[in-house]
């Protein structure tokens, strides 16, 4: 499950473009308890979510002319700029360039060949997010493809992750973990677009789960707070509790209580 004890190719830091991020802010602050903090006059607007002190991702104002409000899910590399090369040797694209960021680490935002934008951060200062697999913070991604053996493919060759088959009730899930790590460093997955009918409409993406400790009191409190529910509180037995839903902004996320495995 993913956690603060990052290696290449898993997730390790998480933020959100919002045309308002004082409302973003107020939002994710009346639903997991995090409170913003800005990263300085230099940081372009930037800032960071934080819960209890911790980290927990990060924020910035989108414009007209920028990608839409989304969560964008970056994945730890040791070398930006070879994963950037090895992004378009795979067929996909680089959307931003490797940066350096204040001597905190160097990032790019690069795209695989669906267009399913996600980021990169190799670390300086900064590790990643401080809290992570805990309630109010991110526990699970999800990835919805068109094509999930083209997808693995090309994952595999940019940031060497690996799938396996999981069974659920109902099919199987095509789960996600870092090389060589394990089932342990399990952190997400990979949902054919054909197999979830309430996610055509947006096209291919990162969904970020975050851990909570009432799935059903979250979705009505979303609702209240001007959210969208996109999918009910639903169990599926073995996982957990899960919704999907979006902020005032159309920013689409998740939230799941896990179950504690038995023995």
């Amino acid at each position: 499950m993913l956690s603060t004890r990052f290696v290449n190719g898993a997730p390790d830091w998480i933020d959100v473009g919002s045309p308002d991020v004082d409302g973003a802010a107020a939002f994710y602050g009346a639903l997991f308890g995090w409170r913003f903090r800005s990263a300085g006059p230099d940081a372009g607007g930037y800032g960071f979510f934080q819960l209890a002190g911790k980290t927990v991702a990060g924020g910035m104002r989108t414009g007209p002319g920028q990608r839409p409000p989304s969560w964008t899910v970056y994945f730890r590399s040791a070398d930006a700029r070879a994963t950037a090369e090895a992004a378009e040797q795979a067929h996909g694209s680089v959307l931003c360039r490797p940066v350096d960021v204040m001597g905190q680490g160097r990032m790019a935002v690069l795209a695989d060949p669906a267009g399913v934008a996600f980021g990169i951060w190799q670390p300086g200062r900064t590790e990643g997010v401080e809290l992570a697999g805990e309630p109010g913070a991110l526990c699970w991604v999800e990835l919805y493809t068109p094509d999930v053996a083209a997808a693995a493919a090309f994952y595999r060759r940019v940031l060497g992750l690996e799938t396996s088959a999981l069974p659920l009730p109902g099919g199987v899930y095509t789960s996600v973990n870092p090389d060589g790590a394990g089932d342990d460093a399990m952190f997400g997955g990979m949902v054919p677009m054909a197999d979830a009918p309430d996610e055509a409409e947006g096209g291919p993406y990162w969904l970020p789960y975050f851990e909570v400790e009432n799935t059903d009191a979250v979705v009505e409190q979303a609702g209240r707070l001007g959210g969208t529910v996109r999918m009910p509180a639903t169990t599926l037995e073995g996982v957990g509790r899960m919704a999907k839903l979006a902020d005032p902004y159309g920013v689409r996320f998740a939230v799941i209580r896990r179950e504690t495995p038995r023995g």
